[in-house]
Parts: structure tokens; C-alpha cells; sequence
């Protein structure tokens, strides 16, 4: 792989991550919740579904999952619950007296496994993903090289761009944090959260390929 197919893919992916979707807002509201060094759990966790997506395209099963549509549809249909269960509780969730009170609460109540747990649920909840992947490696792959080294480097480069752009969001999260000491502004954080959520999960359940 020569260094201006690399510069390329670095171009591809960054647009791809750095645009907001459930695992960037996942990060976000648990940087705003936790902070942003109890969210890197929540990160790591989306990298880690990444990683397993990565793997699992590089050893074909993403073109036996596009050839299979009751798969298909079974997972997406699971990965669109998850999230609209997500949306809901969100959505339902109440505030504490502050928002500062809450995440020490929730601190001392949610282990960092958890944290980690839903971010890899989240990262992995999309069967689209997996195909993403397949489709997208061969493009930046030649077939002429060694091709486990390619995609080594091809599924570092996506790693470190996204643990960089999550926890600039989970970053973010924890800055406005200040600005949701009220519980009315809590609440309409938890609603906005939730609704987005929701929206992601229905929008998965009732896509096509």
C-alpha cells in the first residue's frame, strides 16, 4: 500500500467517523453523564465493536451475511430495538437535583464495564457495518501485496481515527456538562438524546440494504 492510498483512506474514514451517529452520541451523553475519562470505557467499547466488524468482513462472512436476507434482517431488526430500548430509557430517565449530582451518582453505581458493554453494543448493533467493511477494504487493498499487512494497517488507521474523534465527543459532552445544572435542562437533554436514539433505531428497522 503506497502512501497516497493510504492519505485517501485516512480521507474516506475521517468523513465517515467524525459524522454523528448513535456510538458518537453514545459518547457524548456518557462524556456529559460520567466524564469524559469514565466515557473513554464507552469508546473503547465502540472500538472494540469495530475491530470485531473489521475481522469478521476480512474473513468473508460480511458477503455471506449480504447473501443471506433472513440474517440480515433478524440482526438489523435486533441492532433497531437495542436502540430504540436505549431511546426509550433515555427518554424516560429522570433528573437528578443537578446534573453534577446525578453523574457522581451514576458514577459510583455504573462500573466502567458497563460503560464499556454499551459502547461495544452500540458499535456493533448495526449489521450494515459489517458489510460497510467488506465493501470498503478492497478498495484500498492491492491484491498484489501481502494482504494481512494491509489490513493490519488499514484496521489501526480506523482504530486510532476513532478513538480520537469518540472521545473528542465524550470530550464534549463533559465541557457543556455545566450548562445542564438545572433539571429542566436534564430533562430536555435526556428527551433530545432519546429521540435521536429512537429515531436511529427506527430508521435501522425500517431500512433496506
Amino acid at each position: 500500500m503506497d502512501g497516497l492510498t493510504w492519505l485517501a483512506y485516512v480521507g474516506v474514514i475521517f468523513a465517515l467517523i467524525v459524522f454523528p451517529g448513535p456510538s458518537a452520541l453514545l459518547c457524548t451523553s456518557h462524556g456529559l453523564k460520567f466524564g469524559r475519562q469514565r466515557a473513554m470505557a464507552t469508546v473503547a467499547g465502540g472500538a472494540l465493536a469495530s475491530l470485531v466488524l473489521m475481522t469478521i468482513s476480512s474473513l468473508g462472512l460480511g458477503a455471506i451475511l449480504a447473501a443471506s436476507e433472513t440474517t440480515f434482517y433478524v440482526l438489523k431488526m435486533l441492532g433497531g430495538a437495542y436502540l430504540v430500548y436505549l431511546g426509550v430509557k433515555a427518554w424516560l430517565e429522570r433528573p437528578a437535583v443537578t446534573q453534577q449530582a446525578s453523574a457522581t451518582a451514576e458514577s459510583e453505581v455504573v462500573p466502567l464495564r458497563e460503560l464499556l458493554n454499551r459502547g461495544f453494543v452500540v458499535g456493533i448493533s448495526n449489521p450494515k457495518d459489517l458489510l460497510f467493511f467488506a465493501a470498503l477494504f478492497p478498495n484500498f487493498i492491492n491484491v498484489n501485496e501481502p494482504q494481512l499487512l494491509q489490513f493490519v494497517i488499514l484496521a489501526l488507521t480506523w482504530l486510532m481515527l476513532d478513538v480520537v474523534l469518540m472521545s473528542t465527543y465524550a470530550g464534549a459532552g463533559s465541557k457543556i456538562s455545566r450548562w445542564f445544572q438545572s433539571p429542566s435542562r436534564v430533562t430536555l437533554f435526556n428527551r433530545a438524546t432519546g429521540g435521536l436514539f429512537m429515531a436511529a433505531g427506527g430508521a435501522l428497522i425500517a431500512s433496506n440494504r
